[in-house]
């Protein structure tokens, strides 16, 4: 498993930090969800034209990658289905010229379950993204959130999408916490679909989700990651440490070094 951390959970950072950060951690990869004031990663400083070339060139000498481009596009809304469309497509694009292999998007809102959803429209956008990605190299990922965070209802949907580049981002979170699905049902329903990982940990208090640094919640991470690797996973495992949204989680620094320190402590028991 290689091990990655998302930008959104140092929004405060600037690109130097945020890389020289994870070579410092030992990382492999950099997720990137937004980067300072920019949430869109195309706009971004380091990922213009005049700048991409020399982005490529550290990361290639520090030995990073960028596994993934993380959307913030919404398939679920039939009102305006062209602004998920050109956004997935502006990301692929970027991700074509990173060497980047995934994006993902999202066919619901928010990681809880809420409003029912037409999945028959989610997945015909789906799959023109799909289709436009294919020939740039580029596998769109479809995250484990709201309705789709129930895996009977995502294994359905990606048999019906059909599609050689699809796949799903198995947030860990998502189907523990709003239907209490345990890690090898989850397992069992994606068994071949899972592409990426994200790994965050919670407790509920009074109703309400509290996040915590991983080991401090009750999701189970360790058997999560013990059920992927029974199935061979050597894909990246990131860290989504959702500070952006919510800016009073503790600091960076302090998170990322202790995921890293977690994280290692768990591979070795695996």
């Amino acid at each position: 498993m290689k091990l990655a951390f998302s930008t959104l959970g140092c929004p405060g950072w600037r690109w130097e930090e945020i890389y020289a950060t994870a070579k410092d951690l030992g990382l492999d990869g950099i997720e990137i969800r937004g980067l300072e004031k920019e949430i869109y990663a195309p706009k971004a400083k380091p990922f213009k034209p005049e700048n991409i070339d020399n982005t490529v060139a550290t990361l290639d000498k520090l030995g990073l990658t960028i596994p993934m481009l993380t959307t913030g596009a919404f398939l679920f809304d039939e009102d305006n289905p062209q602004k998920a469309i050109d956004e997935a497509r502006d990301y692929i694009d970027l991700a074509e010229k990173l060497k980047t292999p995934y994006i993902r998007v999202l066919g619901d809102r928010d990681g809880n379950p809420g409003p029912e959803r037409n999945l028959d429209h989610v997945a015909e956008l789906y799959q023109d993204i799909c289709d436009y990605a294919a020939s740039r190299n580029v596998t769109p990922v479809i995250e484990t959130n709201g309705v789709l965070a129930d895996t009977k209802v995502m294994a359905a949907f990606i048999k019906k999408v059909n599609r050689t580049n699809s796949g799903v981002l198995w947030d860990i979170h998502h189907p523990y916490r709003y239907f209490g699905e345990a890690p090898e049902t989850t397992i069992s329903n994606l068994d071949g679909h899972i592409k990426y990982l994200h790994i965050k940990d919670s407790v509920m208090r009074d109703g309400q989700v509290k996040y915590r640094m991983l080991g401090y919640g009750d999701v189970p991470v360790l058997d999560c990651l013990k059920e992927l690797d029974k199935k061979g996973f050597d894909g990246f495992v990131s860290l989504e440490w959702v500070k952006r949204w919510y800016p009073d989680l503790e600091e960076p620094g302090v998170v990322f070094s202790h995921y890293v320190t977690y994280m290692n402590y768990l591979i070795r028991q695996l």
